[in-house]
């Protein structure tokens, strides 16, 4: 028996994709391994939980939608997303989402740059 898989649109990768590299770009873990299931070292690990929970604040997203858009359910990015949210607790921690939040949120109110094709 298959799997089964919601539809993700290529928009929602591409903000997934940016939520984390940022992360990435700031945690030194592999965004390559950031996506789907199975087991991950600690680094990747949290560097996903914090990727998924920008997701989740700074896109509005559900965790449904979380979930499907990182190959995960919904009881693991609500998981995912509690980790982080306690997390912040940490100063450290807190700041760094701050900034990626802010990041986020300048790159998407920007206006559009639409390229010819």
């Amino acid at each position: 028996m298959e799997e089964y898989r919601v539809p993700v649109s290529a928009e929602d990768r591409v903000r997934a994709g940016v939520a984390m590299h940022l992360v990435a770009a700031r945690t030194g873990a592999r965004p390559d391994r950031m996506i789907g299931g199975g087991r991950l070292d600690p680094r990747t690990s949290k560097a996903r939980w914090l990727a998924m929970y920008l997701s989740h604040v700074a896109f509005g997203w559900t965790l449904e939608r979380v979930g499907h858009v990182f190959g995960l359910n919904r009881a693991t990015a609500g998981a995912a997303c509690r980790w982080a949210e306690d997390a912040r607790d940490s100063l450290a921690i807190d700041d760094l989402l701050n900034e990626l939040e802010t990041c986020i949120q300048a790159l998407y109110q920007a206006p559009r740059c639409e390229l010819a094709q």
